[in-house]
C-alpha cells in the first residue's frame, strides 16, 4: 500500500505523531524533554507555527500543530532532525532516531480542536502513567488549565476561546472539559482515508488532493506597491494598545508582511503577533 499523500496547504491543522525507531525511548530523562522543548520553540519561530497542545511521552511524542505557512514537513525535518542530533551526542547512540516519516491527520478546527487537544494531554493517563493530566509535566495541560506559566511558543489563545470570552472563565471550563473526557469515545476513531478527520464537506474537499489531483493555481495577483513596516508603525510607541494591534492587523492581513517579520520589527515575540492576529 502506498502511503498516504501529505496534505499541505496555508493555515491546515495537523495532529502530529512521531515514534522512537522500534519503539526505543526518544527521551531518556528530563533532560532531553526540556531539550526538546527547546527545539519546539525554534522551529516555532522560523516557520511560524502555532502549537496548540502537546504531550511528550517515552518513546514517543504528540502535537497539535496549525501551519500558517503550509510548511508541516519542513518544520519536522527541522525538529526530528536537531533532536535527533542532541540525543545521538548526549547517549553515544547512532542512525535515525524516530521511526520513518512522522504521521499526520489532517483536521477541521472548527469541529476538533477542541477533542484533540484533550485526547493529546490525557495521553499519559491512558498510558497509566499518572492519574490524572495535573500529575504530568511534560504536556500542554498544565499551562492551558491556569494551573503553571506557559512556554512563550505555546499558543493558548486560540484553544481556550472555543469557551467563550472570559479567560478565567475558560480556564475552568477547559479543566471541566478534559475531566469529562472518561466515557469520551477516542476523536481519531472518525478518521476517514487514514489521515483525514473533518466534516463530510471537508472530507469531500481534500480527497481530490489525497488522491494526487493538484489544486488549480490562481491566476497572477496585479502587482501593488506594499507599504514598509516602519510607514505602517510610525509613532505606534505612542499609540494604545488597540491602535497598535489594528496595525499588527493590517500589516499582516493587508500588506502581507509575516507574523515574525511584524514580531521582529515591534519587538514582540511571534506567538503575541498571533494572538492579535487571532483575535
Amino acid at each position: 500500500m502506498s502511503r498516504p499523500v501529505r496534505i499541505e496547504f496555508p493555515g491546515a491543522n495537523y495532529y502530529v505523531t512521531s515514534k522512537g525507531n522500534g519503539e526505543k525511548a526518544v527521551f531518556v530523562d528530563d533532560e532531553d524533554r526540556a531539550v526538546f522543548l527547546n527545539v519546539v520553540d525554534t522551529v516555532v519561530s522560523r516557520f511560524e507555527w502555532l502549537i496548540h497542545s502537546y504531550v511528550l511521552m517515552d518513546n514517543h511524542y504528540h502535537l497539535v500543530v496549525e501551519c500558517p505557512q503550509a510548511n508541516l514537513s519542513k518544520g519536522m525535518r527541522q525538529l526530528n532532525g536537531v533532536y535527533t542530533q542532541h540525543f545521538n551526542r548526549r547517549h553515544n547512540a547512532e542512525g535515525p532516531l524516530f521511526q520513518g516519516r512522522f504521521k499526520s491527520i489532517l483536521f477541521e478546527k472548527e469541529t476538533y480542536l477542541l477533542p484533540l487537544c484533550r485526547h493529546a494531554v490525557l495521553n499519559p493517563v491512558r498510558c497509566k502513567v499518572v492519574t490524572s493530566p495535573t500529575k504530568y509535566r511534560w504536556s500542554s495541560y498544565r499551562a492551558n488549565a491556569g494551573l503553571i506559566k506557559p512556554q512563550r511558543w505555546l499558543c493558548s489563545d486560540t484553544l481556550l476561546q472555543q469557551f467563550g470570552k472570559r479567560e478565567k472563565d475558560n480556564r475552568r471550563k477547559y479543566r471541566n472539559f478534559v475531566k469529562s473526557s472518561a466515557t469520551e469515545p477516542s476523536p481519531l476513531e472518525g478518521r476517514a482515508a487514514q489521515v483525514l478527520l473533518g466534516s463530510p464537506q471537508f472530507i469531500e474537499e481534500m480527497h481530490p488532493i489525497l488522491n494526487g489531483q493538484k489544486v488549480a493555481k490562481r491566476g497572477p495577483v496585479a502587482a501593488k506597491r506594499r507599504r514598509s513596516l516602519s510607514s505602517l508603525c510610525k509613532n505606534v510607541e505612542n499609540k494604545t494598545r488597540d491602535e497598535r494591534n489594528k496595525i499588527i492587523c493590517r500589516a499582516h492581513i493587508e500588506h502581507s508582511y509575516t507574523l515574525k517579520e511584524i514580531g521582529d520589527y515591534l519587538g514582540l515575540h511571534y506567538t503575541t503577533v498571533s494572538k492579535v492576529v487571532n483575535q
